[in-house]
């Protein structure tokens, strides 16, 4: 069941990311906006667990930066709102 949820959490992250630079491509979403930003951590987030579980350690690496980057551009329009 543990394992059928980690696959469910995988595919779901990718989707969120696949589906967050086609919305940026198709200019639906800007880089700036919370929407974008919250896509990419959330997507980065499954695909983190589901690396992790399966031991793939280069793609863990990637989606840690990634969801850093996210957190940074939120931490930074919050901090442009006050």
């Amino acid at each position: 069941m543990m394992t059928l949820l980690i696959e469910f959490l995988g595919w779901i992250g990718a989707t969120l990311i696949l589906v967050s630079y086609g919305l940026l491509t198709l200019r639906r979403l800007s880089t700036e906006s919370a929407s974008y930003q919250w896509m990419n951590l959330a997507g980065a987030a499954g695909l983190i667990v589901n690396g992790a579980w399966n031991g793939a350690f280069p793609s863990v690496f990637l989606n840690v930066v990634w969801l850093g980057i996210a957190l940074f551009a939120l931490a930074r329009a919050r901090h442009a709102l006050r």
